[in-house]
């Protein structure tokens, strides 16, 4: 039977079948439930869609900009007046009010890591939704103050550059392995769709309140309806597996992977996933304190520092692709070329937003590391031929002069955009989701993410300073970038395609060569444990450098302390030995089995070995009387008679050990003389 696209087998994993005992599925696991499960079920889709209202407010603050730039009452109540007296604003005020939000992103991605590790992403993706909801508010109640706009957007800022780490750390910590890349990318599929809906909303209000403030303020205002619904409706979501575990809340941990995954508690994906989850959280480092040292010392765990300057150059790579030189001033670029901008800003957010969902399929589908080498080949050509058409066949005096270079511009930004939101928009938020270990996730995201705000706001801030100097020029400055993105993606890039958080980690530790990543192997979990506890993370030698011990490490995840709670310690106490000495039990019963079936293997490959052996011994046997019983009426013949005969019985001293060799020396002399 062919397989169903939409279920996911196990049958490999399963060893009462033959396939699970070709590929060496462990017996210990024999009782578990391999029925296939749904590629995706209602709860995971919830999940991907309503949290990633994150990037919907994210991609609404940064489309909705680029039009009210160009708005005739924005212009008259903030901008400057110039020496004909119209109404403009200079590159340095309209790079702070754009570029300003991007400063209150990066501090707001620095800040919200320790927070989501103290109270949870859910409650973190709540709170920080209403901080851009007060940062809506500022900017709406703007007068002519325009710093006062510039201000709401830097408040607006801090809760946009929370979401963008905590929206995939969510997604990810949460999402099944087979469809985690895919969940991932919707947080880029709804930044996409806030930019477009922020193009539309721009487009209706100046087409029919143009002169008046409604123009910009309705569309502030639907923003902020926005963070309601998701300020509000995360509240009854539940927290992500890993961080409910981490806690103490295993049963609660257990029933959300249940539900996301549409699987039994007994099934082997849930079974295998808390397994995986638990080894990793005990191989993790359970130092506490300052918050400085455990900082520092993120640098120094095993590959950290590797991984955390990859993602921030990933992530800086990925705003010098050039994106949001369209999004943030897409507007202003093509009215350069006397086209009506506002329609021209659809277009382009129209087909970001279509086809970042044929970027869902493709992570899935073909991987990260070839989606995005090929997405910065692409990216490069496009820039190469936008900046060589607007430098050298544009007429940037009078623009209607040469209507065919204007069109030819928009066709290839278009086709940027399509290379753009099919790799590089949605999978680079995937993959730092990926790379990081459980304990460092959120501060390694947050520094991540912090870059990628960092080069946000230079390239908002000095866009205008650039394109005034060099105009169009500057487009073969992204397409360099994307060119060196690509390189940066082939030589440090490891492939995450369909693998576990636990086993990206592994391949991390174990120095896997990133261009043969995808075909990497992950070891059995005893061979995993081995790695951690070289490494010098894994529990027991953490317990032993810092003081913590199995009890402690126990007590700490049921949520006991000593601080005024000694009461709570006695009451659990008993659970906690009972749960140490039932996790004894069960590895010692696990390294037994596992000795068994080796055991068991190595027999039934020396039986083999052995018959075949035989059978290869009797059949050298029968070939040597048949050469001995040839007439040798030929001496060329003879002599070749002679020399394979020869050939044979070398070969059998080889595997006997000269053993047997005087004893068939007679034989064949006997055997010879009767040939005679």
């Amino acid at each position: 039977m062919a397989p169903n696209f939409m279920t996911v087998h196990f049958d490999e994993q399963n060893p009462n079948n033959e396939k699970g005992k070709e590929a060496g599925a462990r017996r210990s696991l024999a009782g578990l439930d391999y029925s296939p499960l749904p590629r995706i079920t209602g709860r995971s889709f919830l999940l991907a869609t309503f949290v990633s209202m994150g990037g919907l407010l994210f991609g609404y603050d940064t489309g909705q900009i680029s039009g009210f730039l160009e708005m005739p009452d924005f212009l008259d109540r903030f901008a400057e007046t110039n020496s004909n007296g119209e109404k403009e604003f200079s590159t340095v005020r309209s790079g702070l009010i754009v570029g300003l939000l991007s400063i209150g992103t990066l501090i707001g991605a620095l800040v919200a890591a320790p927070i989501s590790d103290r109270i949870g992403r859910k409650y973190s993706i709540s709170g920080w939704t209403w901080i851009i909801a007060i940062g809506f508010v500022i900017q709406i109640s703007s007068n002519r103050d325009w710093v006062q706009i510039m201000m709401g957007r830097w408040v607006a800022g801090l809760g946009v550059g929370a979401l963008s780490l905590l929206v995939p750390m969510f997604q990810a910590e949460t999402a099944p392995p087979w469809i985690r890349g895919a969940m991932v990318c919707c947080y880029q599929l709804f930044i996409t769709m806030g930019i477009f809906l922020a193009a539309c909303f721009n487009y209706g209000t100046v087409t029919h309140q143009r002169n008046s403030s409604a123009s910009w303020r309705i569309v502030i205002g639907i923003g902020w309806v926005f963070t309601l619904v998701l300020g509000i409706g995360i509240l009854f979501l539940p927290d992500t597996p890993r961080f409910d575990y981490r806690k103490g809340k295993v049963d609660r941990a257990r029933d959300t992977l249940c539900k996301v995954y549409g699987a039994t508690p007994n099934h082997w994906a849930i079974h295998t996933q808390m397994e995986e989850i638990d080894s990793k959280l005990r191989a993790e480092s359970q130092i506490k304190g300052n918050p400085v040292k455990e900082f520092v010392q993120m640098f120094k765990a095993p590959r950290m520092a590797y991984r955390i300057f990859l993602g921030m150059a990933l992530q800086m790579f990925q705003q010098l692709t050039g994106a949001n030189y369209f999004f943030y001033y897409g507007t202003t670029i093509f009215s350069s070329v006397s086209i009506d901008s506002y329609k021209t800003q659809i277009i382009l957010n129209t087909i970001n937003f279509l086809v970042t969902f044929i970027g869902l399929y493709i992570v899935e589908h073909y991987g990260r590391r070839k989606s995005l080498i090929a997405g910065s080949t692409w990216m490069f050509i496009c820039f190469l031929i936008f900046a060589s058409v607007g430098h050298f066949a544009l007429d940037r005096g009078d623009p209607t002069a040469t209507p065919k270079a204007g069109v030819a511009m928009i066709v290839f930004a278009c086709l940027f955009i399509l290379g753009f939101a099919t790799t590089w928009g949605p999978m680079i938020w995937t993959i730092m989701a990926e790379i990081f270990p459980s304990r460092y996730r959120a501060k390694g995201m947050a520094l991540a993410t912090a870059s990628n705000w960092l080069w946000n706001f230079l390239l908002a801030f000095f866009t205008p300073f650039i394109t005034k100097d060099i105009d169009f020029r500057y487009g073969y400055v992204f397409a360099g970038c994307n060119l060196l993105g690509g390189l940066i993606v082939y030589f440090f890039v490891i492939e995450g395609q369909g693998r576990t958080l636990e086993e990206i980690d592994t391949m991390y530790l174990e120095r896997v060569n990133p261009i043969k990543s995808a075909k990497w192997v992950p070891p059995p979990p005893e061979e995993m444990s081995r790695i951690r506890k070289q490494a010098g993370t894994d529990i027991e030698t953490a317990g032993m450098h810092h003081g913590s011990s199995d009890d402690e490490t126990l007590a700490r995840r049921s949520g006991v302390t000593d601080g005024g709670h000694g009461h709570k310690k006695e009451e659990h106490a008993g659970a906690m030995h009972r749960e140490r000495e039932q996790r004894r039990v069960a590895r010692e019963i696990e390294r037994l089995r596992e000795e068994n079936v080796m055991f068991e293997q190595k027999t039934a490959y020396w039986d083999r070995a052995h018959k075949a052996s035989e059978r290869r011994v009797g059949g050298l046997n029968l070939l040597k009387r048949a050469l001995l019983n040839q007439p040798r009426n030929n001496p060329g013949l003879n002599r070749l008679i002679v020399w394979f005969l020869d050939l044979l019985d070398r070969d059998d001293d080889r595997r006997n050990g000269g053993e047997n060799r005087d004893g068939d020396d007679e034989e064949d002399q006997e055997d010879g003389g009767q040939g005679q």
